[in-house]
């Protein structure tokens, strides 16, 4: 059993798990699709926030039962640091399961590629001795590239934008290449293994950058540069290449356990976030099937990850923000700042109204609370439980930008505790009080706590329910 496996503990069923226990199936459920005679369990992680809430360490943590990881969205603006043994790696493109022997990581068609990104950062995996090679790590050939113009592009019209009206990218070019996907310009990984091919797809993609290029007062693209670096980085990719949807499927037909990694959170997007303050494509559970190819019949169990409190990176509106001592307090004790771009996140209390939304959007089964022991010490804790928006209440974030920056949180107090939660490995470790506060978040979101963080290192976890086999 996993608790076994890692000494860790199972906590009591909570009173809302009792009287209304989770279904299983998240997207797909069981009995859909199912393959006779295999016992399948494939589960999805997402963030259930605005993003950091500490999906690498629950990631790894999972990743340790599971035979697959794949990335299904984003690029290498996200951000995952998992401690190991003391040893710290720093994630942003590759899965989480990539440092784990005898697993294969995957990079799903739904991630856009920066192919001198993924160079540089298995360069750096390989010198803290985690071994990669095509048996380890696939890339779907349908995948898109990141080019060196989305970038600039990307900054430049950051730079462009009027102060309010900034969206707070990395400028990592993660939009643009998204942009060119759905415009049908992309250059994608299969495409470097021709030279005709790929002299076509960046003269398609050119006709359109150097038009807006002019607009921004920028000089056109280099095409022969692009070009020669284009032909020089291929063979760094098209070595992981493969059709990762069916190997994904042959993967999904043996039994092997699959797990599904997001990046960013369910708040930022595309359709279900702050728009437009969002990424720039679907962050939410469904996207792992159309990220993969796998198919929405093969998704188990949709674990969301999900901080005590809440916080956010970059513009766009955050109803429940603090700016004060108690935000001040948060960011210092959760050490709240990003690991790519290193802001500074804004805190607040927890925000039970956007977590039960992105819980319901994304089919969450569970929830992995994580950075409980952040709130140690605080005399009175706040919820958000609904919002004042012109002196209605509402019991979701409104889509129409202008009501979300008029939503005032209404808040609910609970007492706070003084004893450290820091490394509980068992519900009898916490205080009253914080067994209290996480059964009160699984009553408002109306979703229970299947995994509890207590610290950065994965041991520090109470596990109540295993989505590998619930």
């Amino acid at each position: 059993m996993f608790a076994a496996t890692y000494g860790l503990n199972v906590g009591p069923a909570s009173p809302a798990r009792r009287a209304s226990p989770p279904a299983r199936g998240g997207v797909g459920g069981r009995g859909f699709n199912r393959i006779e005679g295999v016992d399948m369990a494939n589960v999805v992680v997402v963030g259930a926030q605005w993003g950091d809430e500490g999906k690498g360490k629950i990631v790894d943590w999972l990743s340790e039962r599971a035979d697959t990881i794949a990335r299904f969205q984003g690029g290498h603006n996200a951000g995952h640091t998992l401690v190991i043994d003391g040893k710290v790696y720093k994630l942003s493109l590759l899965p989480s399961g990539i440092v784990r022997g005898g697993k294969l990581s995957v990079i799903g068609n739904g991630v856009v590629l920066d192919p001198w990104h993924l160079k540089k950062e298995i360069e750096q995996l390989r010198g803290q001795g985690v071994e990669i090679s095509p048996k380890t790590l696939m890339i779907a050939e349908n995948a898109p590239l990141i080019l060196p113009i989305h970038g600039e592009l990307d900054r430049a019209r950051e730079e462009a934008s009027a102060q309010g009206t900034k969206i707070g990218t990395t400028g990592r070019g993660i939009g643009p290449a998204y942009e060119d996907k759905v415009g049908r310009r992309a250059i994608r990984v299969a495409d470097l293994a021709d030279a005709a091919t790929l002299e076509t797809r960046v003269d398609r993609a050119l006709a359109h950058h150097d038009a807006l290029r002019r607009g921004l007062g920028m000089d056109p693209v280099d095409r022969d540069g692009l070009l020669a670096q284009l032909k020089e980085i291929a063979p760094s990719v098209l070595e992981y290449a493969a059709p990762v949807w069916k190997v994904l499927d042959a993967k999904r037909r043996a039994g092997k356990r699959i797990l599904f990694e997001g990046a960013q959170g369910a708040l930022l997007d595309i359709d279900f976030g702050t728009y437009p303050f969002v990424t720039s494509s679907n962050v939410i559970a469904g996207q792992a099937a159309t990220g993969t190819g796998i198919g929405p019949g093969a998704i188990d169990f949709v674990l969301g990850i999900v901080k005590a409190y809440t916080t956010r990176v970059g513009e766009g509106p955050f109803p429940a923000e603090l700016d004060d001592a108690d935000g001040q307090r948060l960011g210092e004790r959760g050490h709240e700042f990003g690991t790519v771009t290193g802001r500074k996140r804004r805190c607040g209390w927890f925000d039970a109204v956007l977590v039960r939304q992105t819980c319901a959007t994304s089919g969450v089964n569970g929830i992995a609370l994580t950075k409980l022991d952040v709130l140690d010490g605080f005399e009175t804790l706040k919820i958000c439980v609904g919002y004042d928006l012109d002196g209605e209440r509402l019991d979701h974030l409104p889509f129409a930008a202008d009501a979300q920056a008029r939503c005032a949180p209404i808040y609910e107090e609970m007492p706070g505790w003084s004893q450290s939660t820091e490394g509980a490995r068992s519900w009898a470790e916490l205080p009253a009080e914080a067994i209290k506060y996480v059964r009160r978040v699984e009553e408002l979101i109306q979703c229970p706590v299947a995994l509890l963080s207590t610290s950065p290192e994965r041991e520090d976890t109470i596990l109540v329910t295993d989505p590998f086999e619930d």
